[in-house]
């Protein structure tokens, strides 16, 4: 953390802010039993040299061992590890796997106290001690991984790596059958592990209390105060995001979301970074489609200079010129890296199909490399200036904190943040399809295709919203209760992964079917979740309307667990209008729900003549093939220019 995290890290220092040879850098120690691994990444910048990366590496490494680190450099990453120690014991399965963890490496579960006691009282010489012992000069394995055909940029005195790859071959795939039982020597225990413990009593759901307030300026608060563990977590929304960005010129929105992190009027980037840090908070700003959010968490005591902070990036931004440079420079590269991955394409392209042309939920967040190219800081300024206004913003908080402290902590936010008379863009009607379509996205030689499949469906605050998830559940909301998964990786062996769900916003929704499949049966796949998908109203049945509300109603007994989901809450409270039991009023619904409600819902919401059919993958081999699944002839969408 000393080397790599933060403005202050030398390695950060050398490869980011001066040499700019890349826009993140990445350390870490992977622990094992019997041995452990430190972990050094850095991804350079369209046509860098790895030598020259390397090189910087060795000089942030002599920077470190000059001059140092300071005594409160230790003491606030130490803070830090403090946060994330006691964030870790937030849920159930947290302790339990804390627990177990100190039972195994010390035979002690109540290690838990001393842990903490260990972690807070490292001193320089233990970091010195360690440098030396496992970093300095020591042997270790470097990988380079470079666009093919740039072999010039990889590490002098590499040893190229050869990679088989797999031909794809139609009907190459392998038989199998999913219903052989494996047989294997159990290992001993001390009771039957064949047998499902019994369940205990159903346990009683009590939605946590909330409170809720208004500045004059319009600023909402949700609250819930909770003394589990002495930390507190925020989200601040702000309504409007992209839909406020000019259409001509996407990716101003994402970029103001950047620059709001980098430095304030009165801070630099690094000392705005250091006060964070120094707290042991962590403090994100970003941008969606539909708003630009903060995100905080930190030890309770240090809440109040916490929020003093967050008021402060939000009312007096810098607008740092070199930041603003970096940043377009980061986009860019995160742009060139979707156009090589066939997943970030497929989710560009489905919602482009999905919204049409005028839509401005249809463009990538990040915009095009034109438009990022021809961004100036001035309009981020004017964006920031006609935008971010408190009456289109809510503020949710977690933890140990009471509603005097909270109210306290948000002063200059009232006092100085003056309301406007701005609404929410309302994003464009979308046209419902009418006959569904299929549509291919060539990447020539791609060993799998990424599927999307489905269409413009209900926004969050319909009133079918959640009926339409519970009734996904054994579609592809369910894991491997679902029946997609169970027919297309346990049965067929077509897929790792395969997923379907309804997925909205208070302004928008869609249902997607996710998977990446083998090449070689990308027509059967389509053609197997066609089949479940259109039987499913009539396949479904009372066993599964069984385990589907079995999983809904079980599942409430964590839904207000970790401060994480008690955010979840008031978030869903503040954006759809529910009111605070409105986890029980669910809870009634999906009790009250029978086999024909259920079919009535799928009858209403999956359409499958009506869906939009999407393939990114290799068109040489496999889109002459699907016409034949009876969806139109396949649509080229990236035709190879002659």
């Amino acid at each position: 953390m000393l080397l790599t995290d933060g403005k202050k890290a030398p390695l950060n220092k050398v490869l980011i802010d001066q040499l700019k040879l890349t826009s993140a850098i990445e350390m870490y120690h992977y622990q094992s039993e019997l041995a452990g691994q430190m972990i050094l990444s850095v991804r350079g910048f369209e046509g860098v040299n790895l030598n020259k990366v390397s090189d910087a590496l060795t000089q942030g490494l002599n920077d470190f061992e000059t001059n140092g680190f300071s005594d409160e450099d230790l003491t606030t990453i130490k803070a830090g590890l403090e946060t994330r120690f006691y964030r870790g014991l937030s849920s159930v399965v947290g302790k339990g796997f804390q627990l177990a963890q100190y039972n195994i490496f010390t035979n002690n579960p109540g290690f838990i106290n001393q842990d903490i006691e260990n972690i807070l009282a490292v001193t320089k010489d233990d970091i010195w001690r360690v440098y030396h012992q496992y970093i300095k000069n020591k042997n270790h394995i470097a990988t380079s991984f470079v666009p093919k055909g740039q072999g010039q940029l990889a590490l002098t005195g590499s040893v190229k790596s050869n990679v088989d790859e797999e031909k794809i071959v139609s009907g190459a795939e392998q038989q199998f059958d999913s219903f052989i039982v494996a047989t294997y020597d159990k290992t001993p225990s001390s009771f039957d592990r064949s047998q499902e413990p019994v369940y205990g009593e159903k346990s009683t759901l009590t939605p946590p209390s909330v409170w809720q307030h208004t500045l004059p300026n319009g600023l909402k608060i949700y609250s819930i105060e909770n003394t589990e563990v002495p930390l507190v977590q925020l989200s601040i929304n702000i309504a409007g995001g992209m839909l406020f960005d000019n259409p001509e010129q996407i990716g101003v929105a994402n970029l103001v979301g950047e620059l709001l992190n980098k430095g304030t009027a009165h801070k630099t980037p690094q000392q705005l970074e250091q006060a964070i840090d120094k707290l042991g908070a962590t403090i994100t700003i970003y941008t969606t489609r539909e708003g630009i959010n903060v995100q905080a968490s930190v030890l309770a005591r240090n809440y109040q200079p916490t929020m003093a902070l967050i008021s402060e990036m939000i009312l007096q931004p810098r607008w740092d010129t070199d930041e603003f440079v970096l940043a377009k420079s980061d986009v860019l590269s995160q742009l060139k890296q979707q156009q090589s991955s066939p997943r970030r394409i497929a989710v560009n392209t489905m919602n482009q199909l999905i919204y049409g042309e005028d839509n401005i939920l249809a463009n990538n967040l990040l915009g095009t490399a034109a438009s990022v190219n021809s961004i100036e800081l001035s309009q981020l300024k004017t964006y920031y200036q006609n935008n971010l206004v408190p009456n289109l913003t809510k503020l949710h908080v977690v933890g140990a904190v009471s509603k005097e402290q909270i109210i306290s902590s948000i002063a200059t936010l009232a006092a100085q943040w003056h309301q406007q008379e701005i609404v929410k863009p309302v994003a464009a009607a979308v046209t419902a399809q009418t006959k569904p379509q299929i549509y291919f996205y060539d990447v020539p030689g791609a060993k799998q295709s990424q599927l999307k499949i489905g269409y413009a469906a209900l926004n969050a605050s319909d009133k079918d919203h959640y009926g339409a998830q519970v009734m996904n559940y054994i579609l592809g909301g369910g894991s491997f209760a679902s029946q997609l998964t169970q027919q297309l990786r346990e049965s067929k062996g077509y897929t790792y992964g395969i997923s379907s769900d309804f997925y909205a916003t208070d302004l928008s929704g869609q249902f997607i079917i996710s998977s990446g499949v083998r090449s070689n049966v990308t027509f059967e796949a389509i053609e197997l979740i066609k089949q479940v998908v259109t039987r499913y109203q009539q396949d479904f049945s009372q066993h599964d309307l069984a385990t589907t509300k079995s999983y809904y109603l079980k599942s409430n007994a964590r839904r207000f667990e970790t401060l994480a989901a008690k955010l979840t809450m008031l978030h869903n409270m503040s954006h759809y209008n529910l009111a605070a039991d409105y986890v029980l009023a669910r809870a009634d619904l999906v009790n009250s729900l029978d086999l024909d409600a259920l079919k009535g819902i799928a009858q209403q919401y999956l359409t499958p003549n009506k869906f939009i059919y999407l393939v990114v993958g290799d068109a040489k081999t496999q889109l002459e093939r699907l016409n034949q699944l009876g969806l139109g002839e396949p649509i080229l969408l990236n035709p190879a220019k002659k």
